[in-house]
């Protein structure tokens, strides 16, 4: 078992802070009665969640990456990715598809995940280096404090969400419009001919 009981401006120790108020608010979420108390734990756990994915793209990972390996670290970035598309979606549609709620649940779900293999794997290997973690400690928290006082950049993938339209963040959604759609039986004769002369 990982040994915790580190000091509190320790690298490390900031980063188990975070995981554990994330996880709390996902706790807080699934416990709310009402849409405006679930809306309230959402909106704190993605600007925790878009503060600590800087803190550790920015300034942890790439100190730790090169001793801890490439296949850990890679498998973190792209859990990153994924979180970050979620969260940005939520942060585009609002609650006009209905499935805010929903998607949140999936954003937990992948962060929980990707938490248990950081405490699990990663800062176990990360804690044995020969680096100082309180020095690094220090620049994360500063690094958080410029994010609170100045707000947070926007990234990859809120603009890949928003150059998108926000019309393809569900495919429920997108096979529901599907269905509304009217079709010709001319058009779709044509789609079906385009669709076998593209598999010859």
């Amino acid at each position: 078992m990982f040994d915790w009981f580190l000091p509190e401006k320790h690298a490390i120790a900031i980063l188990k802070k975070d995981h554990d108020t994330v996880k709390s608010l996902f706790d807080e979420f699934e416990k709310a009665e009402t849409s405006a108390a679930r809306k309230k734990f959402i909106d704190q756990a993605l600007t925790e969640l878009k503060m600590h994915a800087i803190l550790e793209e920015e300034i942890f990972y790439p100190t730790v990456r090169r001793q801890v390996g490439n296949k850990v670290m890679n498998e973190a970035d792209e859990e990153h990715h994924v979180a970050k598309v979620l969260i940005a979606e939520l942060d585009h549609a609002g609650d006009r598809n209905g499935h805010r709620d929903a998607k949140f649940t999936v954003l937990a779900e992948n962060v929980r995940h990707h938490i248990k293999e950081e405490e699990d794997e990663m800062l176990p290997k990360a804690k044995e280096l020969n680096i100082d973690f309180e020095q690094l400690g220090q620049r994360m928290l500063e690094r958080k404090q410029q994010l609170l006082k100045n707000g947070i950049p926007p990234d990859a993938e809120h603009a890949m969400v928003a150059n998108a339209g926000g019309n393809a963040d569900s495919p429920a959604r997108a096979a529901a419009r599907r269905r509304k759609a009217p079709v010709s039986r001319k058009s779709a004769r044509s789609r079906i001919k385009s669709r076998s002369g593209a598999s010859r």
